[in-house]
């Protein structure tokens, strides 16, 4: 097949010809880098083979900009990629970021769980299903969370004591407060405990 003509377009992409008629557009370092340019003779094997390293190649572009934006799980990063240029490609580009340590599971939901936890003080059951959602193994966000869930009752009186800070006084504020703790993943049992140190009557 003839390559009639090649097109820069934008965001450093080609459009490449064959036979008069568009075919596709791919990364234009990869294209500059195949050697196939107007007038070469190709067969579809090559075109393939071009087109699968253009996907690489844009693939790992995206997910190195999906992670500058912010911290991502390897799932995270695949479920963006895939729709857009296949599951090879988006496996090689999730692949080599973890070849140059730019994302680990276990790091990303190691720092995710303490921030749930210290910042928003979510329990520990509530952080687990926020890991979860962000593509973290249900075994690995059991195991982060455990070391991080030191004490729930001191965590649940803390937030008695700031959030819900002088509306403990009447029935209604208890159970704004009851509701608004159990949201954020604390058992009755504990809630129940931390009132009853706290001297508030359920």
């Amino acid at each position: 097949m003839l390559v009639t003509a090649v097109e820069k377009r934008k965001k450093g992409m080609s459009a490449l010809f064959v036979e008069g008629e568009y075919l596709m557009s791919v990364d234009t370092v990869t294209l500059m880098s195949s050697g196939i340019k107007a007038g070469a003779d190709v067969s579809e094997d090559e075109l393939e083979e071009l087109k699968e390293k253009s996907d690489i190649n844009r693939a790992k572009e995206k997910a190195l900009y999906l992670i500058e934006y912010r911290a991502r799980s390897r799932r995270e990063i695949t479920d963006k990629l895939v729709p857009l240029y296949g599951e090879a490609a988006a496996e090689a580009a999730v692949e080599r970021l973890e070849e140059l340590g730019l994302i680990n599971d276990e790091d990303f939901a190691r720092d995710l769980a303490r921030q749930l936890m210290e910042r928003k003080k979510y329990s520990a059951g509530r952080t687990v299903f926020e890991l979860v959602k962000k593509g973290i193994d249900k075994e690995l966000a059991e195991e982060i969370t455990e070391e991080l869930d030191d004490d729930p009752s001191a965590r649940i009186t803390e937030i008695l004591n700031t959030r819900y800070r002088g509306r403990l006084s009447d029935e209604k504020g208890v159970n704004r407060a009851v509701s608004g703790l159990r949201a954020m993943g604390y058992s009755w049992y504990d809630i129940k405990d931390a009132l009853y140190e706290m001297d508030i009557d359920i």
